[in-house]
């Protein structure tokens, strides 16, 4: 079994950033990526159809034989927590590891969360550290701009339309002498840089893809499961939407150019068994 993949979903190509942060931290392990794409975003849905989504696209990893399954996914980390215990392998959402980052990193105890809508209301993050330490004082902030901002190729730190989307979502927090920042969205990373500029170098940004593959790490270490070999992994990526320019995107999230594209799955097949 520790030869099996890792089963990543998203309901985009966000959590690319975290198959990124994977690749760094598990480098011989084999990655299955799926992207909802036909759906994206979750963050504005109801909650139950967001459960909805998170369970079809659970069901399609484990229809390829992963052997754990990430949900690189604050909206789906956040809403749909039932994943926890009903499926039948190990499972992480990224709100636990990097609230967990976060209490550990803050010197001032305040911090600061920004993510979808959904993830904001949900409070997730903030019961999850206050959970581990009561005395923390909370920010939270929903910045729904920022996924189109990722997603249409305004991440320069240097783009006066980036600058004002920042500090129109970041003023009060700053005001409010936050020295952490959870970035509670898989697609934040790419402008990290511009909310670093705003926020000053003392403000520590906590990644959540980055916190997730070390508490990944740890689990399947933990279990027996991590990959022995000494060959590097390999990464397969499906997408619900068209495929046209996934490779062009990918090099955005990952960081690096993308040889393969992506394998499209229709809904018809992702929806079949609900």
């Amino acid at each position: 079994m520790s030869e099996q993949a890792i089963g990543v979903f998203d309901s985009g190509l966000g959590g690319l950033t975290a198959v990124k942060e994977l690749i760094k931290v598990l480098p011989q392990e084999n990655i299955i990526y799926f992207g909802d794409t036909a759906r994206v975003p979750y963050g504005t849905r109801s909650d139950k159809t967001i459960r909805l989504y998170a369970r079809q696209d659970a069901d399609f990893l484990l229809s390829k034989g992963v052997k754990m399954i990430i949900a690189a996914c604050g909206t789906v980390s956040s809403v749909a927590t039932e994943l926890y215990d009903t499926l039948p392998v190990p499972f992480t959402g990224v709100v636990y590891p990097t609230a967990t980052a976060a209490v550990k990193a803050t010197r001032n105890g305040k911090i600061g969360i920004i993510g979808t809508s959904a993830t904001v209301k949900s409070c997730s993050y903030k019961k999850e550290i206050l959970s581990q330490n009561e005395r923390i004082k909370v920010y939270q902030q929903d910045c729904p701009l920022f996924v189109p901002l990722v997603e249409n190729g305004f991440i320069s730190a240097d783009d006066d339309i980036v600058k004002l989307v920042v500090e129109r979502y970041l003023s009060e927090m700053k005001a409010e002498g936050i020295d952490t920042l959870i970035l509670g969205c898989t697609h934040f990373p790419i402008i990290a840089q511009a909310i670093s500029d705003y926020l000053g170098k003392n403000v520590t940004l906590i990644d959540s893809g980055k916190e997730t593959a070390l508490y990944a790490a740890n689990i399947l270490g933990s279990r027996g499961l991590l990959n022995s070999s000494s060959t590097l992994g390999s990464c397969t990526y499906y997408v619900s939407d068209t495929v046209d320019g996934f490779r062009k995107t990918a090099d955005l999230f990952l960081g690096r150019n993308v040889e393969q594209e992506a394998v499209h799955l229709s809904l018809d097949k992702l929806t079949k068994k609900s």
